[in-house]
């Protein structure tokens, strides 16, 4: 489940964090980066027990009116929303049944009022009602309506981002991609399959695993040549005036270039230029485009890497101006009169003054870079350290080593 969008969120995360916070141990923070992605992999399982939750809450409410029909006080309810087929499989599906029983609370304990809330507008939604109007019985029925109801009141639910933010921090920017997975599960499903009906495993194969530790540990690693080459890229600019954020992922984009051979250049760029979108200014994207252009370019000619690039579109030829007479005078095409001799403009030189130790010392304006409050003061340190979501065994990364990636 967890994809390589995911991991490269986090490790822009991590990284940033890295940086903010005092004590720079790569140990520690490779052990909190696999953490946070193992985080994703519970609220993946969390998702799917929303969905239970909601039926058990559906059923609460059949129980009730069936007493009162008993009673003579109404006619009896339908039960086929409250033993949707798809969610009954759900329900019993031994690999969520595990992950619950392995939770100190689940969604009917401590955010009850919450799931009331959410099937009351189950309910009222058109999905739900034209599903209780069909004679249509089916399970693949049932499985749709599932699909469009959490689509539809799950997905971009403002309300249920923060409950999840208050429960883990890590879960911060998780969602929108776990969301994707969640419906991915729901297509799968198959009646044949019962119980045994497999969801999507924390990691697709060792690769991607991998791939998240080569990826943090060069970025930080070998920090200082890949600020150089954005150094030397950016000469016509003040290093130090970018936006924190953007040299944050430049380092992690060139780290990949460098590192994963088989990865395409285009690709690479394509993924931190969507991901400048979402977490820096508005004209990032722009320019780490150009700039991890230049690079890759410069990188290929170097020999440091080898790797396919598309040629540079030829920029086509201004066409001549005709002679004539402006209102001032001058004639046109004459271009503009000669600048007085005096003292030659000063061009400024990045140097590696503007970084230190690997860390980026530029300064950082909050009117035009990241916002500093989201990833500061250790609070994912917080969330790793305190134990609150079960706990976490240090030894399970004892055996990591501290080699240098790519050197």
């Amino acid at each position: 489940m967890i994809n390589r969008e995911l991991i490269r969120i986090k490790i822009v995360q991590l990284t940033y964090a890295y940086y903010q916070n005092g004590n720079r141990n790569m140990d520690n923070a490779e052990k909190e980066l696999l953490f946070s992605l193992s985080k994703a992999y519970d609220l993946y399982n969390w998702m799917l027990a929303l969905i239970v939750a909601i039926t058990h809450e559906s059923r609460k409410h059949v129980d009730v009116a069936t007493a009162r029909a008993e009673r003579g006080e109404g006619e009896a309810p339908s039960q086929k929303f409250a033993f949707n087929k798809f969610a009954v499989q759900l329900e019993e599906n031994k690999m969520l049944c595990s992950f619950l029983e392995n939770q100190k609370q689940g969604w009917e304990d401590a955010d009850i009022e919450y799931v009331r809330k959410l099937y009351n507008q189950v309910v009222e939604s058109e999905a739900y009602q034209e599903y209780m109007a069909s004679d249509d019985d089916s399970y693949e029925a049932d499985r749709e309506l599932w699909r469009k109801l959490y689509k539809q009141l799950i997905m971009n639910n403002d309300d249920l981002d923060a409950l999840l933010e208050e429960k883990s921090l890590y879960w911060n920017d998780d969602k929108e991609v776990v969301d994707t997975f969640v419906i991915k599960t729901i297509k799968r499903f198959e009646p044949e399959n019962k119980s045994a009906q497999e969801l999507l495993p924390e990691y697709k194969d060792e690769d991607d695993r991998d791939f998240a530790r080569k990826l943090f540990r060069s970025t930080i690693l070998n920090a200082d040549q890949y600020q150089r080459y954005m150094s030397e890229a950016s000469r016509n600019w003040d290093f130090s005036r970018l936006a924190y954020m953007d040299v944050v992922l430049m380092q992690i984009a060139i780290a990949e270039i460098c590192t994963f051979p088989n990865i395409p250049v285009n690709v690479t760029i394509n993924e931190y230029v969507d991901m400048s979108k979402r977490y820096s200014t508005a004209r990032s994207g722009g320019y780490i485009n150009g700039m991890l252009d230049h690079i890759a370019r410069f990188l290929n000619d170097e020999g440091v890497i080898v790797k396919p690039m598309p040629e540079r579109p030829e920029r086509p030829e201004r066409p001549q101006r005709p002679q004539g007479r402006l209102m001032g005078g001058r004639p046109m095409g004459s271009g503009r009169p000669q600048r007085p001799q005096g003292r030659p403009r000063q061009r400024f030189t990045p140097n590696n003054d503007h970084y230190n130790n690997g860390g980026y010392n530029g300064g950082y304006n909050n009117d035009r870079g990241y916002n500093n409050n989201r990833y500061q003061d250790n609070r994912y340190n917080n969330d790793y350290n305190q134990g609150n979501d079960g706990g976490y065994d240090n030894g399970d990364y004892n055996d990591f080593n501290n080699e240098d990636i790519n050197q």
